[in-house]
């Protein structure tokens, strides 16, 4: 069995030409989508993402603000930026590229951020709003899983769906979304005994651990869909996820490439967030 290609690429254009309709609407009542991206330091992967959100945000008609700061600004000073986009009304979405430099307590900055635009999914009421099944911003690369589920007819319902890692970005809040759709959840993490037992029972499989070869054929229920968030190096020096693409492509029903896969998926909720965040402001 070869899996079919899962092209976040394609998907994402797709979103995007939604919201980009949705936002010319907002825009014909004065009303353009603001999203302010926060970036302190020069991380080069931080520059690339920032560069490329910022890009997204034009493409679909919506104003960015980049506030670009030395890696030595204090976390006073952040914060109080951040209290004063929370108050600029023509911002709707708040976004704090991390990492950041150590002496920044990133929790602070995150709870800092008004929850009514916490586009990026990561203030406690957002988490909180998940776990309790209220409306609230989705993280974007959980909820851009869900999306690209959603487009190859992958309903989780009834289904086993294992989630490879805890964190509180992708792992804890993509196994309370899987929940929300009725999969019934595993999660597994580095401190789990057999990891292959779980996944070979796997009807869809979301690898978000950051290690190479994680997830291997022999680990793979044949027909399975697989989501492969990581974001590693092979020894060529190129771009590879979590998952051993060439081994379990063989295997699965469906797969998700890197690059084109789940990236861009991430990068399209952000938009889909933010103009919630804008319609939301404009029924207030």
């Amino acid at each position: 069995m070869t899996a079919r290609l899962i092209d976040g690429n394609a998907l994402a254009k797709k979103v995007r030409g939604e919201v980009a309709q949705q936002v010319a609407a907002l825009a014909a009542q004065g009303r353009q989508p603001g999203l302010a991206v926060i970036l302190v330091g020069e991380d080069p992967a931080s520059q690339v993402y920032v560069k490329h959100k910022v890009a997204d945000c034009e493409s679909v008609g919506m104003r960015s603000v980049l506030d670009r700061h030395p890696a030595s600004l204090s976390e006073a000073t952040l914060l109080q930026r951040i209290r004063e986009l929370n108050a600029d009304a023509s911002i709707h979405g708040i976004l704090v590229q991390l990492p950041l430099p150590k002496h920044i307590d990133a929790n602070k900055v995150i709870e800092t951020i008004s929850p009514a635009k916490d586009v990026d999914g990561f203030h406690v009421a957002s988490a909180g709003a998940l776990m309790i099944g209220r409306p609230g911003f989705k993280a974007c690369t959980p909820y851009g899983c869900m999306k690209m589920l959603e487009a190859i007819g992958c309903d989780p319902r009834g289904k086993h769906a294992v989630v490879i890692g805890r964190s509180n970005i992708v792992g804890k809040p993509m196994a309370l979304l899987l929940l929300q759709a009725n999969a019934t959840v595993t999660i597994c993490h580095s401190a789990t005994p057999d990891l292959a037992a779980h996944t070979r029972q796997a009807d869809i499989v979301v690898a978000a651990v950051g290690k190479r070869n994680v997830l291997t054929a022999d680990m793979v229920k044949p027909g399975a869909v697989i989501i492969d968030v990581g974001m590693n190096r092979n020894d060529e020096g190129k771009l590879c996820g979590d998952v051993d693409f060439a081994g379990v492509s063989q295997v699965a029903g469906w797969i998700t490439p890197v690059p084109g896969g789940v990236g861009p998926m991430t990068r399209a909720m952000l938009l889909v967030n933010t103009l919630e965040a804008a319609q939301a402001a404009a029924r207030a």
